[in-house]
């Protein structure tokens, strides 16, 4: 039944882009009924403290939002599709008996953070920054509950502020292309909780997905094609500043990723010059398809087969030439450049290539971010931030690798496989996704790892952040995203936002599985097609 409710915002409301149109998925997991409880938020609070018992302040059609014109604008989207009622236009008088929800920005406090007090009376969120109040109307909307015919909030206290300045997700768009659409509903969906980066991984073998005028062939030649013999795709210099543009008005940064000096077939296709031929031996990573060909597209998902040439010149201007064009389109600070899985390209030769990348990264006043393997060469820009993607417990070295950025004055993102990377399959039944990271990974899995404990000798204040990428290999469509995305990607935002499991009472796996069975009624509102898995008790209204 719909509320009859209807919102009265004190300044002439935006157009609100909300995620609509799309059926939720079906909820096959355990079901319990929805409480009065404030505690179902995710990422958990620094701090919550539930107000008086029973208090509820009363969403109807009295309730004036007033205060910040944006946030008024992010909160009605989340109301609106909680609720099922849109906002009304116009100013309002003021009543005695209505409620009040003020949205504020005070100035005060560590950046990112905020403060809700909610009563039966009115509701106050305060930000120290646009972006802390951004995140206190995410945390607001997730306190939104049923009552009978009508929505309420409990009466709360709630104090928060991020854990790491870092909280990425990352999205593969080369080995499938994914729309300039499909990017802003996932930066809808990762901004809700809380993230506040989204890596961009723009080229591989499969594909090169960004129009860079310096190198028209690349999109020309290069793009057309993605696994499986899909349809590719670019993004042209115009839906890349359309996508930067979103992102930060949901204070989000882009990091854009060209994976180099592997995972370079398809500079090939365009410039067949700078590539070394693919290097076809036991090293190489087996995947599905036929084995790459020199000059002919590739679909299939081995990796470790292409490199740049290394030591001819003109691969360096190559490299000046993308990094230089991408930093002039990018305001974030960050520029990533790859660096794994360089299989077929010689330790010494692997070394120099990054020592000289990072180089003209940060020539270009930006901090170069490359994979972990990276920090195997001496001589990379001190300021490169490395980005460990091991298991949980490292092997083969990695955790060494991972700590020489630290050793030689950058610091670390935190991405193990087995834990965050949220295309491995759920189970070994899921239709998308892969297992090669220590098989699937369950929600508890997602959730029972610490990101200061994962590599030996680095201190919480060495690691920048979490990140959670999103490789498409076997992911098509935004509904596969949201399948293999959510729940699991609530648990990397708890690892990125939340206080470490020691310090917090609700950072358990019994706390994360009820407080993210709760947000079922919203991320079904905002048509996120979630994984009902049945590790987690759905709340239902």
């Amino acid at each position: 039944m719909k509320s009859s409710l209807r919102w009265t915002i004190v300044f002439a409301v935006a157009t609100v882009a909300l995620l609509a149109g799309c059926t939720p998925a079906a909820q096959n997991g355990a079901t319990v009924p929805a409480t009065d409880s404030p505690r179902g938020v995710v990422p958990a609070p620094a701090s919550i403290e539930a107000g008086a018992a029973g208090a509820r302040f009363r969403l109807d059609d009295t309730v004036r939002i007033t205060g910040d014109a944006d946030a008024a604008t992010a909160l009605a989207a989340v109301l609106t599709a909680r609720t099922g009622v849109a906002p009304a236009d116009g100013a309002a008088g003021s009543n005695a008996d209505e409620g009040v929800i003020d949205l504020r920005i005070s100035g005060g406090g560590s950046s990112e953070s905020y403060r809700i007090a909610a009563d039966a009376a009115s509701v106050v969120v305060t930000g120290a920054d646009a972006a802390g109040l951004f995140y206190g109307v995410q945390t607001l909307g997730q306190l939104v509950a049923r009552d009978g015919d009508s929505f309420t909030i409990p009466a709360v206290q709630i104090t928060d502020a991020p854990r790491f300045a870092y909280r990425g997700v990352m999205l593969d768009v080369a080995r499938h292309f994914h729309s300039v659409e499909t990017v802003q509903a996932y930066i809808d969906r990762a901004s809700s909780l809380k993230f506040n980066a989204l890596h961009l991984h723009l080229s591989d073998d499969q594909g090169w997905r960004i129009h860079l005028d310096s190198r028209p062939e690349l999109t020309a030649l290069a793009s057309t094609t993605a696994v499986g013999g899909d349809a590719g795709g670019f993004y042209s210099k115009a839906d890349y500043r359309e996508i930067v543009r979103y992102a930060a008005s949901r204070h989000m940064i882009v990091v854009p990723e060209i994976d180099l000096p592997g995972h370079t077939h398809a500079v090939g296709l365009a410039y067949p010059e700078l590539v070394e031929e693919p290097a076809l031996s036991q090293h190489i990573s087996n995947g599905e398809g036929e084995p790459p060909t020199a000059g002919v597209p590739y679909t299939g998902i081995s990796v470790g087969f292409s490199s740049l040439k290394i030591n001819d010149e003109a691969a360096y201007e190559f490299v000046a030439d993308v990094m230089g064009e991408l930093a002039a389109m990018t305001p974030g600070a960050y520029l990533h450049i790859g660096g794994d899985e360089a299989l077929g390209t010689e330790p010494e030769d692997f070394a120099l290539f990054v020592e000289r990348a990072t180089e003209i990264v940060a020539d270009l006043g930006k901090i170069p971010v490359t994979w972990h393997e990276a920090g195997s060469a001496p001589g990379i820009d001190p300021s490169t931030i490395g980005q460990y993607w091991g298991f949980t417990t490292p092997t083969d070295g990695m955790d060494e690798q991972a700590r020489a950025f630290v050793e030689k004055g950058g610091g670390l993102i935190i991405s193990p496989a087995d834990a965050v990377y949220l295309d491995m399959k759920y189970d070994a039944d899921s239709p998308l996704g892969l297992t090669w990271a220590n098989g699937p990974t369950s929600v508890e899995r997602a959730y029972s790892w610490e990101p200061g404990s994962i590599i030996d000798g680095v201190e919480e204040d060495d690691i920048l952040g979490v990140e959670a990428p999103m490789w498409t290999e076997t992911i098509r469509t935004l509904d596969d995203i949201d399948q293999m995305a959510f729940p699991r990607i609530a648990a990397a935002a708890e690892a990125a936002w939340s206080p470490a499991p020691g310090d917090s009472a609700l950072r358990t796996w019994q706390s994360f599985r009820e407080r993210v069975g709760a947000q079922g009624p919203l991320w079904s509102s905002l048509g996120i097609r979630f994984h009902a898995s049945d590790e987690i008790p759905w709340v239902t209204e």
